[in-house]
């Protein structure tokens, strides 16, 4: 450290205290990184890499960016899980003795970062604590964009449900208070804490300060484990941020059980917010319901498709409010209109509130406000309980838009450094300074001229030089007529300068008007924007309710477009739809080229149905939809169909296809297997179970007994009886219909032409009898060859196959029997395959040691039929 130059001296120091994170550190206009962080950065921002003298042998590795334009090259050290530490010139290097003062002003990492830049405008972004005890997990997490801070808290033994719900938040960045391999493996910008941030006392202290409250009952943190994980993380927050964090200001408990919880594979297969091969919005259910107008509404829509509704009466309400904007088209398209000329207030108001904010995000502000009367008055004439409540409640923000119209220039500069930011005649000393600034030269003449008249020397004049500033300067023949008030500041060899209060006073305000100017200016527009700040509760709540509308028109717009209907909901446990279609298809078909279907399901009768059908039929699309329109009806938006009555499910469990999950060495069947097993051991008699193709990753014996077994368990009362969709390649599973109670075979229809199928697309009763892959192999332009092939040996099995059924009389004694004589029903063709191995035998030409051998094998073989 000796050897290195001061400045990089006072580098080290301050990189020693931020070791895992990136340096970025402030000379002149440039943010310079050294050593291994220029090494990382120039490879990671595509920037030239070079070098600095630091005093050692060897230059230090150097590389640099404007700091004008940081963000964006901040924003792809996020991307790729960089922490950024931001070291700042905290003097005016002007004043500075020696080397320029500089300290860390802030740390910014994935789930700290409030730049418009560096964020999606539709997507949270979100900050999470996870405190794992024995009993308890607990989860916080905030937006720090936003303002919003929630919290839950979970039994250890729900670890499923905690694991479901941190997918659904899907954190930026997660702080955990033990290692967990987990998590850590799905997040890999989780960081282990040190024990200092979960101790209880400091906890609730930090918690207390944030909410200037004396205990933490009131605002539902009662456990320990909920303290500590939402304590830890304001004080986490404290250091990095290194700033007061007044956009918190309220905390928001809730219990998980509230909402429907949907797992991973769940929100992946229904394809709720993005598709499952392209990850992208487009093609998803989110990329169908948007309609929304602004920011704010486009992250709350995303936030209610993901958490759909279990209260009846909250469901009613939402489909209530749709309803009255779908019959008022005219009031809806004004409300549109005012909704889509409203910039991000939530977002705007936690800059503010953080004091980030510049000029002209308080102008964005501003105009945003100025449509809030109109939005105000357009609501109030719907009469639905939920409309009438936002009416009531909300704040039209009328005196914050005064305060910034009085004070703020509608056109500033980005820097808050240029001055130009307050409006004429707000305050009288700025009006001198800008007066100065552009009218000093005159000033002076008209003043020179006052004194000429004033002394009665014509000669007098006004000068001015860098050493001695302004003076009059007097000729020494006219001394005898100069003013009592005159002093002298420099004699010369034919005339004697002067100074008077009033040019000395002219003199302070001409020559230092600019920098004053923008001294004063940036003094006021802080003092503007903290008081505009102090009112950041009242702008989140503006900005809930402008979202809330936002999202109920949205639905409305829809729903009118796409001829949705309004669902009959309730706690029955019925659901009936007439011509349902599958939302995201239709939207992306030709119009009127989906083929709509019916369903019911219930408790009793029709609570598991079979379906079975060609690959390509439409299954997959047909059982989906069905999930789809109950989860559209769960979160309060009409549905594709002309009749729904949906009965409230309290879980969407769904198991469509399956691929290797290579990291953690699990094979396409052991992945179906843990899906499956996830779903029987989390369902409920009030769950809806979407099932696609169970037991087809193994052999068909192992495969069909799984997939037996599976739908007997399901359907059976006692065990679990929650309403289910099963499609299945395995035909004799169409058997159960007849032995078991509640269910029902279904089928999607074809019809055969020649070698040829066409797909109907139409659900209906029975079964059907073949799977017809050989077809669909033909429409993937599997060679000809090989279908005739195909063709033959599927004939050789057909007629081999006995028509035989299988007998479900409830518990035998000898299982294993039972067993055996399933599998010769079920499985015969191995029979034949049998049959096909002795007739085969050449027996002209065995030897007796080989015929032995022969007849051991094939008794061998034959066990596998017969006791």
């Amino acid at each position: 450290m000796s050897q290195l130059t001061p400045m990089m001296q006072q580098y080290m120091e301050i990189k020693n205290q931020h070791k895992d994170k990136i340096l970025f550190f402030r000379l002149g206009d440039f943010y310079e990184m050294f050593f291994d962080d220029a090494i990382t950065a120039s490879r990671v921002l595509e920037i030239t890499l070079t070098g600095r003298d630091c005093g050692m042998e060897e230059r230090a590795p150097m590389c640099g960016i404007p700091y004008h334009a940081a963000d964006a090259y901040i924003s792809k050290l996020i991307e790729n899980n960089f922490k950024i530490a931001i070291c700042e010139q905290v003097e005016d290097p002007a004043l500075a003795k020696g080397i320029v003062k500089r300290e860390v002003i802030k740390v910014i990492t994935p789930g700290t970062i409030t730049s418009s830049l560096m964020l999606d405008d539709k997507v949270n972004n979100y900050l999470m604590s996870v405190y794992i005890s024995n009993n308890h997990i607990a989860l916080s997490y905030i937006d720090l964009s936003t303002g919003e801070f929630f919290a839950t808290i979970t039994e250890e033994k729900l670890w499923s449900m905690a694991i479901d719900e941190i997918n659904r938040i899907n954190p930026s960045e997660m702080l955990l208070n033990i290692e967990n391999e987990k998590l850590q493996d799905l997040y890999k910008t989780a960081t282990i804490l040190d024990k200092r941030y979960y101790e209880l006392d400091e906890c609730t202290g930090r918690l207390k300060r944030q909410f200037n409250i004396e205990a933490l009952d009131g605002i539902g943190l009662e456990s320990e484990v909920s303290i500590k994980s939402a304590g830890s993380i304001l004080l986490y927050l404290d250091e990095v941020q290194k700033n007061s964090l007044y956009n918190i200001n309220k905390i928001k408990p809730y219990n998980i059980s509230n909402y429907m919880v949907l797992d991973q594979n769940t929100r992946r297969n229904l394809e709720l917010c993005e598709t499952i091969r392209e990850r992208s919005k487009k093609g998803s259910l989110l990329s169908v319901l948007d309609r929304t107008n602004t920011s704010m509404g486009a992250r709350m829509l995303r936030q209610w498709v993901e958490k759909p509704l279990l209260f009846v009466e909250k469901i009613n309400e939402r489909l209530d409010a749709v309803s009255e904007l779908l019959d008022n088209f005219l009031l809806r398209e004004e409300l549109k209109e005012y909704l889509n000329s409203i910039y991000d207030i939530e977002r705007l108001g936690s800059r503010i509130a953080l004091g980030t904010a510049n000029a002209k995000d308080l102008i964005a502000f501003k105009n945003s406000l100025t449509n809030l009367p109109y939005i105000k008055a357009i609501v109030s004439n719907f009469k639905g309980s939920m409309l009438d409540e936002i009416c009531r409640h909300f704040d039209d923000l009328k005196d914050l838009y005064e305060i910034i119209d009085l004070s703020i220039n509608e056109d500033p500069p980005f820097s808050l450094k240029e001055g130009n930011l307050i409006k004429d005649n707000y305050m009288e000393e700025i009006d001198k300074y800008k007066k100065a600034s552009s009218n000093g030269k005159q000033w002076i003449i008209e003043l020179e001229q006052r004194e000429k008249q004033r002394s009665g020397i014509k000669s007098l004049k006004i000068g001015y030089n860098k050493v001695f500033g302004y003076f009059i300067e007097v000729t020494k023949s006219n001394i005898e007529n100069i003013p009592e008030d005159y002093i002298r500041k420099q004699t010369l060899s034919n005339a004697e300068r002067y100074i008077t209060p009033e040019l000395k006073e002219l003199e302070e305000t001409v020559l230092h008007a600019d920098e004053k100017l923008i001294e004063l200016e940036y003094e006021i527009f802080v003092k503007i924007r903290e008081e505009i700040g102090n009112h950041i509760g009242r702008i989140q709540e503006t900005a809930q309710l402008l979202a809330t509308l936002d999202c109920l028109c949205s639905y409305a717009e829809i729903s009118q477009k796409n001829g949705y209907i309004k669902p009959v909901i309730g706690s029955h446990g019925e659901i009936e739809i007439k011509d349902g279609r599958h939302p995201v298809v239709e939207a992306q078909s030709i119009k009127g080229g989906f083929v709509p279907n019916d369903t019911l399901l219930d408790c009793d009768d029709n609570r598991l149905l079979v379906i079975t059908g060609p690959n390509m039929a439409g299954k997959s699309t047909y059982m989906r939809q069905i999930a789809l329109i109950v989860l559209m009806a769960q979160i309060g938006c009409f549905v594709p169909a002309s009749y729904a009555k949906i009965g409230v499910v309290d879980r969407i469990f769904t198991r469509v296809g399956a691929s290797d999950d290579l990291a953690s060495g699990q094979s396409t069947f052991m992945v179906e297997m843990t899906e499956l097993a996830n779903i029987i051991n989390s369902a409920t008699d009030k769950s809806l179970v979407v099932l696609d193709e169970i037991g087809r990753g193994t052999s068909t014996f192992d495969g069909l007994s799984l997939a037996w077994s599976t739908v007997e368990y399901i359907s059976d009362k006692t065990k679990l009886g929650c309403k289910t969709l099963f499609a299945t390649h395995y035909h004799e599973l169409t058997e159960l219909e007849s032995k078991l109670p509640g269910i029902k075979n279904y089928y999607i229809a074809v019809e055969e032409k020649g070698k040829d199928i066409i797909f109907l697309r139409k659900i209906k009763r029975g079964s059907i009898s073949g799977s017809y892959g050989i077809h669909v192999a033909r429409l993937a332009g599997v060679p000809e060859e090989i279908l005739e092939r195909a063709y033959d040996i599927l004939e050789v099995l057909d007629k081999s196959e006995e028509n035989t059924k299988i007998t479900v009389t409830g518990k035998q004694k000898n299982k294993k029997a039972k067993r055996a004589k399933e599998e010769i029903n079920l499985f015969n063709y191995s029979i034949y395959q049998l049959a096909e191995e002795i007739k085969n035998i050449d027996l002209d030409n065995l030897t007796p040691i080989e015929a032995l051998n022969k007849i051991s094998m094939l008794k061998d073989k034959a066990k596998h039929f017969y006791n």
